[in-house]
């Protein structure tokens, strides 16, 4: 098998990989968006996700022993968290944050 069939075989099955994992929950939750439980995971399932993506930034992300411990992406965090609460927009805040610790990245702090 050549290298060009394999790497086409493999994008086809991660592409279907993913779709299916976007569609399949909408096929099953169609029928019962009146749910309980589909009502509470949608309603508490975002914040927890971000806040485990928050916590995952921070550890992975921070400088913890450097002379700013942790103020490399503290500060990239809080402007999302403040952007977020001002204009309501995520994509905004997320714009903001990513660009703020990469110029925090690139000015060397």
């Amino acid at each position: 098998m050549g290298d060009s069939l394999y790497l086409g075989l493999f994008i086809a099955v991660a592409a279907a990989a993913t779709f299916a994992t976007r569609v399949i929950p909408f096929l099953f939750f169609e029928r019962h968006t009146d749910h309980p439980l589909v009502r509470h995971l949608g309603r508490y399932l975002p914040a927890a996700v971000m806040a485990l993506l928050a916590t995952v930034f921070l550890q992975r992300s921070a400088n913890w022993s450097g002379a700013w411990y942790g103020f490399d992406a503290l500060i990239p965090g809080a402007l999302v968290v403040v952007v977020h609460l001002w204009r309501r927009h995520a994509l905004l805040s997320i714009a903001a944050g990513t660009a703020s610790y990469m110029l925090i990245k690139q000015a060397g702090f």
